[in-house]
């Protein structure tokens, strides 16, 4: 090898981007490119890193099918540091195949892992549990025994199983022997989300702050809890969706914010259907509509008339409880990944999202008008991004598969 690519090499093993860079700034062979790639990511230029990256991609000849690999590699992990979730995930799964064909088992474990942590963020956690089921992480190296357990953690927040998640981050403390500041940077911010507030919780004794291992508890109590963040309703395992019926739950939110009292029909009318002033036809359709929310809820509670409304009768449960997200209001779900910090593109919140990039430039847009979000860069390159939100976490918010009633 090159005496100069080595030592420049060993600077950005050591976490010293600036010191590579001295030494391979002016050259432009395709080892260098690759090298002046990985330290422009490492100083924060995303843009230029991944240029350099594919530049060096380009230049390696057809018998240096690991060097390329590597830049695939490399590039995706850029990709997923900015965000760019549509970069093609199958260039990466190809690359992990010729590594672990030439036998750099190093980095084919690195490019698979950074497959999983790329379904976490667009919420296909299901996908993400299969494929780390029975790995073992005692052969790997440090970094990787630590996105290894980062991973893990984030399965089970997403699952909200607190107590494997601070166990999965106790053991990635690793990171510090990795010496990469990034991975260390990822552990301690997901120990902050599971000690930050991630939900709200009304009911009779009014209104408090839950963090995520409260809002576990509360799942496994004989509470009926109107989940606001997801759009369910549930008492312990027995989960009844109405994520696909928004005025079903917004009535079945409107009772349990009421209960043990009951709601008068014309405020029914006003939530749910937005109409004022009401009429028969109104309240003709809120007979309708209460009646479906009775079926849907046939196992978990009863939705009874009173001489001025409706009132929500749990059946076996000792009180009925609303979990609403820290923050409300328009755009939300939006504003819930922008909040993790990092930078995104609108094609990425829509793949995360499930929806189309116009509707979530439009709500880009109007969050921006308001002051909540900011953008650079244009055209592709355009990312947005705000600071964390305070008093926000994002788990409740992400999409993740819930248990079938």
């Amino acid at each position: 090898m090159d005496p100069l690519i080595a030592v420049a090499a060993r600077a950005l093993a050591a976490g010293d981007p600036l010191g590579a860079l001295k030494r391979v700034a002016l050259r432009d062979d395709a080892p260098a490119l690759a090298l002046r790639g990985v330290a422009m990511a490492q100083l924060g230029d995303l843009v230029r890193a991944k240029a350099l990256l594919r530049r060096a991609a380009r230049a390696f000849g057809p018998r240096e099918a690991i060097a390329r690999a590597r830049c695939v590699v490399a590039e995706a992990e850029i990709a997923l540091a900015s965000r760019d979730l549509g970069w093609p995930a199958r260039a990466l799964g190809i690359a992990r195949a010729t590594l672990e064909r030439r036998g750099d088992r190093t980095n084919a474990t690195h490019a698979r892992y950074l497959a999983l942590r790329r379904l976490l963020v667009i919420g296909r956690v299901d996908e993400a549990e299969r494929a780390l089921a029975g790995r073992d992480p005692a052969s790997l190296s440090a970094a990787s025994r630590t996105t290894h357990e980062l991973v893990t953690a984030g399965i089970a927040i997403r699952r909200l199983r607190t107590r494997a998640a601070r166990a999965a981050l106790a053991r990635a403390a690793a990171a510090r022997r990795a010496r990469i500041p990034a991975l260390t940077a990822e552990v301690e911010s997901a120990r902050l989300v599971l000690d930050a507030p991630a939900a709200r919780l009304t009911g009779r004794g009014g209104e408090r702050v839950l963090r995520l291992d409260e809002v576990e508890k509360l799942f496994a109590s004989k509470a009926l809890v109107v989940d606001a963040c997801r759009h369910v309703v549930r008492r312990s395992r027995v989960v009844v969706s109405l994520a696909r019926r928004p005025v079903l739950f917004a009535l079945a939110r409107a009772l349990g914010e009421a209960w043990p009292g009951d709601v008068p029909r014309d405020i029914l009318v006003a939530r749910t259907f937005g109409s004022t002033p009401v009429d028969d036809s109104h309240r003709g359709r809120l007979r309708v509509e209460v009646g479906r929310l009775r079926t849907v809820l046939g196992r978990l509670a009863d939705v009874r008339a009173t001489p001025r409304g409706f009132a929500l009768v749990p059946h076996r449960a000792r009180r009925v409880v609303v979990l609403a997200p820290p923050v409300e209001g328009a755009h939300a779900e939006v504003l819930a990944f922008l909040g993790d910090g990092e930078s995104w593109s609108s094609s990425a919140l829509a793949l995360a999202l499930a929806t189309s990039q116009r509707t979530v430039q439009r709500a880009l847009d109007t969050l921006a008008a308001a002051g909540k979000v900011r953008s650079f860069g244009h055209g592709r390159a355009r990312r947005w991004t705000t600071p964390p939100l305070p008093g926000l976490t994002t788990p409740l918010l992400l999409p993740a598969p819930m248990p079938a009633g």
